[in-house]
């Protein structure tokens, strides 16, 4: 018989949080033999803060540093800076409207790495800004472990952000990445040489980046533009504007009003 979940002191609402419960329960349902990792991960926490904690340190957890200690480290993280929770709820909604395989709220925030990446992401940085460098790059460097995704804990990424799939991907550390922007996989953020310094992109808003692109230099990708996948990016790439090849240069004319969300990688010609 199906263990069927009690949600009648679930808010009667459409936030995340409800709506990942709601989502969860009749997982629970439907496939009672996950019923104690979705109780576990999901159903057994009153808040979302509280969930992705767990996830993450579930995740990061291991033989230098055991699960709960990883779980405090992400809940202070998360008390310090309210705002990382929003930006989470903003993550799921984007993953939910720009990628048809995506059932669900419960599908990236328990099996899609480019989700968690992030979010794990967002906690190193706190951490970065808070003087606690070495910790944020062990955070980094297990996260590269795990998930095949190496951001830098310094980056700075806005809202509304989905990384697809997320193999291969790199940003570096003084990349920028703003809000609604939508990035495939075997994308990197990098450098042009060993210099120091402001070295990296900065992607601007509701940009899309086509998998297997590379964005190299301290140039900027200005907002609603789009980039080609394979394309290797060294010039600043003017708003709305579509580039391809390498190295990327601007191809069709104005590109769709808002690429990310729409996530039109089709090349229009001139």
């Amino acid at each position: 018989m199906a263990h069927l979940v009690d949600i009648s002191n679930a808010p009667d609402d459409h936030t995340v949080w409800s709506r990942l419960r709601v989502e969860t329960a009749s997982a629970v349902a439907e496939e009672p033999v996950l019923a104690s990792m979705l109780h576990a991960v999901i159903l057994n926490h009153d808040r979302l803060e509280d969930a992705l904690s767990y996830i993450l340190a579930s995740k990061i957890g291991g033989e230098n540093m055991n699960v709960m200690q990883v779980r405090e480290i992400c809940e202070q993280a998360l008390r310090e800076d309210p705002t990382i929770i929003s930006k989470v709820e903003a993550d799921a909604q984007a993953v939910i409207e720009r990628d048809p395989a995506c059932k669900g709220l419960m599908q990236p925030f328990l099996f899609y790495k480019g989700f968690l990446a992030l979010q794990a992401q967002r906690i190193a940085h706190q951490l970065w800004n808070d003087e606690r460098q070495t910790l944020a790059l062990y955070l980094q460097s297990r996260v590269s472990e795990l998930f095949a995704v190496d951001i830098h804990p310094a980056t700075r990424i806005g809202s509304g952000v989905m990384i697809d799939h997320a193999t291969g991907i790199v940003f570096g550390e003084t990349a920028v990445v703003g809000n609604d922007v939508s990035i495939m996989q075997d994308v990197t953020l990098g450098g042009t040489g060993a210099h120091r310094g402001d070295r990296h992109p900065k992607i601007m808003d509701g940009v899309l980046i086509g998998a297997g692109a590379k964005v190299l230099g301290n140039i900027t990708v200005g907002d609603h533009a789009r980039i080609a996948a394979c394309s290797v990016v060294l010039k600043d790439v003017p708003p709305r504007c579509t580039v391809a090849g390498i190295p990327a240069k601007p191809v069709g004319g104005e590109c769709c009003p808002e690429p990310a969300k729409s996530m039109n990688h089709v090349l229009e010609e001139d």
